[in-house]
């Protein structure tokens, strides 16, 4: 059975739909009406071989931040709604992915603990790409890490564009995911000594 999940949430400052499918092919259908996260998204999709639709508002006018946390949040909840009992994943994944100058390494464990470590550097002057903090992805991977139950490191080695460095990123994080999630051949139960994840 592919493992999918669909989640909406609307507050007062977002509106948000995305539907995803871990056993895709990597097709994506994404709007968030910030064409840089779209891109990301769509590079996520595309390299972690799942399906992802994802159709967003929110209150741009006064920043981005809310539609960034938002996002987390909801892919957050619905990878872990599309994991479901975890029954014979993978459960680690890993991937060293680079782009042009930039390397980036992602390490993922769908463990159920919630924790991210996130080391990524931008060059001076590159705190913006268009008129979007760069630090707004480190507050998009903590929604997505707390509200998905995973352990998630992302670490830059270097790099100079920030375009590249968040492209090797998220195509980093596609592909670490997809490991992670991936079915055991042979596999029984979850993969912990507790019995559960």
């Amino acid at each position: 059975m592919p493992r999918k999940a669909a989640v909406a949430r609307k507050t007062t400052e977002t509106d948000i739909r995305i539907s995803l499918n871990l056993d895709g092919r990597g097709d994506y259908r994404i709007d968030t009406s910030i064409p840089f996260v779209d891109h990301m998204l769509s590079l996520m999709s595309r390299h972690g071989h799942m399906d992802l639709d994802v159709q967003a508002r929110g209150d741009i006018e006064i920043d981005y931040h809310h539609l960034m946390e938002d996002l987390g949040i909801v892919l957050g909840e619905a990878l872990k709604k599309a994991l479901g009992e975890k029954l014979r994943i993978r459960r680690y994944g890993e991937a060293l992915t680079p782009m042009d100058e930039s390397l980036a390494q992602v390490a993922v464990d769908l463990s159920g603990r919630p924790f991210l470590v996130y080391k990524v550097r931008v060059p001076r002057g590159s705190v913006q790409i268009q008129n979007m903090g760069v630090s707004l992805f480190e507050d998009f991977f903590r929604s997505l890490t707390n509200n998905a139950g995973m352990n998630l490191h992302i670490l830059l080695h270097y790099g100079r564009d920030p375009h590249h460095i968040f492209e090797a990123i998220f195509k980093g994080f596609g592909r670490a995911l997809q490991s992670a999630a991936e079915i055991r051949p042979g596999g029984r139960g979850v993969p912990s000594t507790k019995g559960t994840l």
